[in-house]
């Protein structure tokens, strides 16, 4: 069955039930030529799991885009690229927090990228499919989900922006909508921006919201239409048990309470495992059918024990002020043989950022359906399982990882000098060496550090902050919004609302709920709370480090830039790349040459530098008319003589300009190799130079030439 409406100009069309018919629910949607199919999958509950099973995973096919692409010995698609990660995370985000409480079956989400017009971003496809997939499944869910992508440029808001104009404007705003009691509920937010005012999301939002209306009132239509009956497991009633609940609660009030609110993670952390494994055991003995309900029983205990002191007594788990933010140390250049470093610690939470500069030939390739290209500015985290006090294996960076790492590039990548003005390759690692909430953010002020530490001359300095909160109904009659959360107040609060930027603004916000959503009031507190944190934060590091050091460290390379005419180039790559190889090995360099004739040389040596520089002026030096040289004659022929001026260009003495007098041959006035004096004449337009040896003081002697 089909459905049509409109994004801005653009047509959005839906089918649904057309392609994956065994699926729980389906949608194929087509946003212009971009086309996803997004499919959900109900499961059973898989044993000993507790919690809500969901996997959500963003498929590229290189068809979409009508390439061949991936290795050359296996040409298809393989592990997912950093783009593909980061749109499952952006659609987890959205559709978790719907799903209804104590709801534990496996549930699988797929989205499919088909087709791709290179105009419309199959990321809001596959977010806009999910939902309507989900919408139409028998599966429990609490949507519709509608989202956006929001650009600026100018004065002026664009709905649905291109790959242009996101990259041409000062804002890409990715969020999703839920209807609430009284309006929209924001429940997730990706927002890159050019250090934007707080005032501009919230006129992104208002700009927004019809569509976004429009788009939830459009997933109804489809649903009453084409949707399966809602299908609530036997077990969401099935365990609940009052009195044993109301039994258990007794028991943990008091101990509960207690644990909470220390301020030692550590301890805390062992005295709430070990409660719960003497309460479960205790319980269990009495009735052991019931374990998976007492379990949520715990959780729910500890939740509401936490909203209930925070809402009524303003009490943190660590006693601070609402607004307070831990206690922050800032130290830099740390370690002695990096090109910068800094160790930025909040509380518990301790990262260490290391910056590395490299030659323009390290930028990151990139190959994927919808970016090919170079990236030349990294940050990776690395969030090590000592961090927490755990012990677990080892294995190459998660999603999380990945997500974190990309949230902090994104805050940083709008200071990040040009190309032009740096001609560097940058790679900030941040390492999580110990960890107590909003690890991502605290990454952001460690890499600013290091980037400054080594003397990467960025705009400003930059600072992240969490916040978080505490309510406990979806119209926010009671609510506690909580400056740089930790610990407890991650896991039984109600948001993760990251907020990054320079005392100018805004540069990176991500936004994670556990309940509806949030109202355009609440986030207006909550962005006026960050920027009083993050100016608070940035004041705080501008003590030990306000701004890029002047030099760059002595273990960086140099990078010198050379400009050369484009027709030269060849001159000095030379066939088969034979030339540059030498100037390579001979001098100890990295060369790298774009075609508008900018040639990058980085070495860290400066008399490598000045050597192969030497050697490239040579290479594509070019003669002017009045210019003398001691030229090598190369070439003698019965008209004249072709000499060398320099290396790899050459020109033509003819034999009437060898002296003042006749001379009937040059075999018996020169030879080959000869060093003579020569001036350039004329240079015609072809290119080709004319040389005169007697205008530039030859002197033959014709009695010793046997004229």
């Amino acid at each position: 069955m089909l459905f049509k409406t409109k994004i801005g100009e653009e047509n959005l069309e839906v089918e649904i039930g057309e392609l994956a018919t065994q699926a729980s629910g389906s949608a194929l949607v087509k946003l212009g030529q971009t086309t996803v199919l997004a499919t959900c999958q109900k499961g059973e509950i898989r044993e000993g799991i507790d919690f809500l099973s969901l996997t959500c995973n963003y498929e590229e096919r290189f068809y979409a885009a009508g390439k061949i692409l991936g290795s050359r010995f296996i040409r298809r698609e393989s592990r997912p690229s950093t783009e593909a990660i980061l749109i499952s995370r952006v659609i987890d985000r959205g559709i978790r927090p719907l799903f209804p409480d104590g709801f534990k079956n496996e549930v699988q989400i797929i989205s499919t990228c088909l087709s791709w017009d290179k105009k419309n971003d199959p990321g809001l496809v596959a977010a806009l499919g999910t939902s309507m997939a989900l919408s139409v499944s028998e599966i429990p869910w609490n949507g519709p989900l509608a989202t956006i992508r929001i650009g600026k440029i100018g004065e002026e808001f664009i709905l649905n922006p291109d790959y242009l104009q996101r990259e041409e404007g000062e804002l890409d705003l990715f969020i999703s909508v839920v209807n609430g009691k009284n309006g929209l509920l924001a429940n997730m937010i990706e927002l890159e921006g050019e250090e934007i005012l707080e005032e501009t999301l919230l006129e992104a939002f208002d700009f927004a919201q019809p569509t976004l209306q429009n788009l939830i009132d459009f997933q109804k239509e489809i649903r009453e239409k084409t949707g399966k009956e809602k299908i609530y497991p036997s077990y969401l009633e099935l365990e609940k048990d009052e009195k044993l609940e109301k039994k258990a609660r007794k028991l943990l009030e008091g101990q509960l309470k207690e644990i909470l609110f220390q301020g030692d993670k550590q301890k805390r952390e062992k005295e709430l495992k070990e409660l719960k494994e003497k309460f479960l055991e205790e319980f269990s003995r009495e009735k052991e059918e019931k374990k998976g309900f007492l379990k949520d029983v715990f959780e729910k205990e500890k939740t509401r024990i936490f909203e209930k002191t925070l809402l009524e007594k303003n009490e943190r788990p660590d006693k601070r002020k609402l607004d307070e933010i831990r206690e922050i140390d800032v130290k830099v250049n740390v370690l002695p043989r990096t090109h910068g470093s800094a160790i930025f610690t909040r509380g518990e939470t301790k990262v260490l950022s290391i910056l590395t500069l490299g030659a323009p030939e390290d930028q990151q390739l990139l190959q994927g359906m919808e970016i090919q290209g170079k990236k030349r500015f990294l940050h990776h985290y690395n969030f090590p399982p000592y961090s927490t006090g755990e012990v677990a294996p080892l294995r190459s960076p998660g999603r999380r990882e990945i997500g974190h790492g990309m949230l902090a590039e994104k805050a940083l990548f709008p200071l990040i000098p040009k190309f032009e003005d740096f001609p560097y390759t940058i790679r900030v690692v941040s390492e999580i060496v110990a960890s107590n909430g909003s690890t991502s953010m605290a990454s952001v002020s460690a890499a600013s550090l290091a980037l400054m530490d080594g003397g990467v001359p960025i705009k400003r300095p930059a600072a992240g902050i969490a916040i978080g909160l505490v309510t406990i109904d979806e119209e926010f009659s009671n609510y506690k919004i909580l400056t740089d959360i930790q610990g407890p107040e991650d896991s039984s609060g109600n948001m993760d609302f990251k907020v990054a930027g320079t005392e100018k603004g805004i540069t990176a916000i991500q936004l994670d709920v556990k309940i509806k959503g949030l109202t355009k009031k609440i986030i207006k507190e909550i962005l006026e709370r960050a920027k009083k944190a993050r100016l608070e934060i940035l004041e705080k590091q501008s003590k030990v480090l306000g701004q890029p050091r002047k030099e760059l460290s002595v273990f960086a390379p140099r990078v010198y830039t050379l400009n050369i005419n484009p027709e030269k180039i060849g001159a000095v790559i030379g066939p088969g790349g034979r030339i540059i190889n030498e100037i390579i090995e001979n001098c100890e360099v990295s060369i790298d040459i774009e075609k508008s004739g900018m040639v990058f040389i980085t070495s860290d040596k400066d008399s490598a530098i000045e050597k192969a520089v030497d050697w490239i002026k040579n290479l594509t030096r070019e003669a002017k008319v009045g210019e003398i040289f001691q030229a090598k004659v190369k070439k003698i022929l019965d008209f004249g003589a072709v000499v060398e001026i320099f290396p790899g260009q050459e020109g033509l003495v003819h034999i009437s300009r060898f002296a003042d007098f006749h001379i009937p041959s040059l075999q018996n006035l020169i030879k080959i190799s000869d060093i003579i004096p020569v001036k350039v004449i004329d240079i015609d337009e072809s290119g080709k130079i004319i040389l005169s040896a007697k205008e530039a003081g030859y002197k033959p002697n014709p009695i010793k030439r046997g004229y």
